[in-house]
Parts: structure tokens; C-alpha cells; sequence
């Protein structure tokens, strides 16, 4: 069974893999349990158990039956909840067609509708705005050091 999830490491049973994905995750009030993986960032980030994806490895394990010629889906919208209530297999075109656009960004903030697509633009123009703020900050920041620890060649 375990070995149909591809890049799994070999030394893990089903009992020790359950274990690992239960001792890396955590349960949120929205009743998701949250991993973290390898990675900083949340989401598709998330590989765990040798470079298999979490929320693969937990349906493996946790609810069983696993098909590698299906994907995975997340219910509940989150791609690093590994809860088994929260995991279904549907083919590949099914996945895509049940994804649907979040109306608000990672840090609340509601999306605007592209009027060249009629989609939820993928990047939020706040969040956006602000992370090019910061970055006019440090690059600015990073001129000034420079400036400061420049010294003319003496003409002597």
C-alpha cells in the first residue's frame, strides 16, 4: 500500500508514517490539521516522509485504498490539511474542475475580478503594493550602507 505513494522513503510502516504526520501537524479551529513540511511557506510546499506530499502520505495511511492513478483533492480548499474527513481521490480533470478561486488573498484582503479573464486575479493589489514598498525600503536602505561606506581616492 505504502508503496504506491511515490517518494515515500522505504523505512517507513503504516503505524510509524502515522505517527510522523500526526507529530508534525497541528489541529486549527476550522477543524483542518495543518502540517508543516519541509518548507517555510505553507501549501504546495508541503513534503514530507522522504519527498512525498503530505496530504498523499495521509491519505495512504489514515484513510486508506489509495489509487496513484487519482489525484488527491482538499475539501476544504486548504492544500497543507492533511485531515482525512477533509481528503477525497477524484481523476485529474475532475481535481481541476472542483478547484475553485479563493475571494480573498492569504491576508484577508478580497481579490478583484480580471477583466481581460472574468477570473479572481491570482495576486492581490495590496498585498502586492505593500510587498513593493518593502522592497523600495530595503533596496534603499541597502544604497544608503553603501553611500555611507564609500570614500572618494585621495588625490595625493
Amino acid at each position: 500500500m505504502l508503496s504506491q505513494v511515490a517518494g515515500l522513503s522505504r523505512h517507513f510502516t503504516e503505524s510509524s508514517l502515522r505517527a510522523y504526520l500526526l507529530d508534525r501537524s497541528e489541529r486549527v479551529p476550522s477543524g483542518c490539521l495543518i502540517v508543516r513540511g519541509y518548507g517555510r511557506q505553507r501549501g504546495i510546499y508541503q513534503k514530507l516522509a522522504g519527498r512525498a506530499w503530505a496530504h498523499v502520505a495521509a491519505y495512504a495511511v489514515f484513510v486508506g485504498g489509495y489509487r496513484p492513478d487519482l489525484d488527491v483533492h482538499h475539501d476544504c480548499g486548504i492544500p497543507d490539511c492533511i485531515e482525512p474527513t477533509h481528503l477525497r481521490q477524484l481523476s485529474h480533470a475532475d481535481n481541476c474542475r472542483e478547484r475553485q478561486q479563493q475571494p480573498t488573498c492569504r491576508n484577508g484582503h478580497d481579490r478583484e475580478v480580471d477583466s481581460a479573464t472574468g477570473r479572481l486575479r491570482k495576486v492581490c493589489r495590496r498585498c502586492n503594493s505593500d510587498a513593493q514598498r518593502r522592497w523600495r525600503e530595503r533596496r534603499a536602505a541597502e544604497v544608503a550602507a553603501a553611500r555611507a561606506g564609500y570614500r572618494p581616492a585621495s588625490d595625493g
